[in-house]
């Protein structure tokens, strides 16, 4: 979840069994399970691992293993392992940890942080609107509308 130059924003939904967050960058989806069942077969491997979380207090900690060979992570191999903690701070703030472990590709394991502030308003679609032609025309007839009061 390292930011990048822009659509980096996050939306985090919790229930009882499950925490999914939703990158507004390429809409990817993470969901999370919180009740405690193991990791899928080290054989079965996924583009963005096998998370499972559960409650340390206030914190929400994240394990992800089985990491897919074509999801490399600044070198990593496939038996990278991250653990991401989750901790609100303050009304606005969620302070994001995270432990990168992989002895196949580091010395030893290591850590980042990044506080997170809250922003108001919806995650945007992640989309390339050059060639558009049509979007002239939705936006002009929007204008019109809004010239009319409507």
């Amino acid at each position: 979840m390292l930011p990048a130059n822009y659509n980096s924003n996050y939306q985090i939904v919790q229930t009882p069994d499950y925490v999914a967050i939703l990158v507004e960058m390429i809409h990817d989806a993470r969901i999370i399970p919180l009740d405690g069942r193991p990791h899928v077969p080290k054989n079965v491997r996924l583009l963005m691992g096998d998370a499972r979380g559960h409650w340390e207090g206030n914190t929400l900690v994240v394990e992800t293993t089985n990491f897919s060979d074509k999801a490399s992570f600044r070198g990593s191999s496939e038996n990278l392992r991250v653990i991401e903690r989750f901790t609100r701070t303050d009304e606005h703030t969620l302070l994001y940890q995270f432990t990168i472990d992989d002895p196949a590709s580091w010395a030893k394991p290591w850590t980042g942080e990044i506080p997170m502030k809250k922003v108001p308003g919806p995650l945007y679609e992640y989309a390339c609107n050059e060639g558009n032609y049509g979007m002239a025309g939705v936006l002009a007839g929007a204008r019109a509308e809004e010239k009319r009061g409507k």
